[in-house]
């Protein structure tokens, strides 16, 4: 099976991976903490925001202004639909636009993990430049020791990145962030197959 860049690859997972992944109340719970933690009318990054469910509605319905990018244009078709009062971006989250200026809060659940380990070093940093201090930063990633390794996902081959909880902790504190709690979450992806879930909640130094 060849292998897919990633806006190829969920142009081609599209409408499945929203329905499949259903079990989103730790990251329904990290967007409340961040909407807690910013005022109304904040502007906020929501880097691989795919569909725009649930974080960037969550988000929006929250009094939040959106700017979500992603390199997937059907997801973002998507977003857009169900996020009307949003922004949205078709660019690769290590080359953002720029003109894309700064945010009060940054949010990125699930997308740097469809990186290498060198590009989020490098993604956590831009992230920290685009933030004052104190600025909320809620992310999510798998708990595993991955470096660009391939992988199937929804019958595509795509390559993934990983990190035990204390090594990703290190690499966000690393970027200049402090992180104040991590929330694990254990899904079934299928049958008998189970995937351990990390949220670091973090604010820029």
């Amino acid at each position: 099976m060849e292998e897919q860049t990633e806006h190829v690859a969920f142009d081609e997972i599209g409408e499945r991976y929203d329905e499949a992944f259903t079990q989103r109340s730790a990251q329904i719970a990290a967007g409340a903490w961040l909407t807690d933690r910013t005022g109304p009318r904040s502007r906020v990054l929501d880097l691989g925001c795919g569909s725009g469910w649930p974080t960037a509605q969550q988000l929006a319905e929250g009094g939040l202004d959106i700017v979500g990018v992603d390199t997937s244009e059907r997801m973002l078709e998507k977003a857009r639909e169900r996020v009307p009062s949003g922004e949205f971006v078709h660019a690769d989250m290590r080359e953002l636009p720029e003109d894309i200026g700064r945010f009060d809060a940054v949010t990125a659940f699930f997308s740097l993990l469809m990186l290498p380990r060198a590009d989020i070093d490098r993604v956590l940093a831009t992230v920290r430049s685009l933030l004052h201090p104190g600025a909320p930063f809620a992310l999510g990633m798998v708990d595993g020791d991955l470096d660009d390794t391939p992988g199937e996902f929804f019958g595509v081959q795509v390559r993934f990145s990983a990190y035990p909880e204390d090594e990703l902790i290190a690499v966000v504190r690393r970027a200049g962030f402090t992180v104040e709690t991590v929330q694990r979450q254990e899904i079934e992806l299928t049958p008998g197959e189970f995937e351990d879930q990390l949220y670091l909640y973090a604010v820029a130094e």
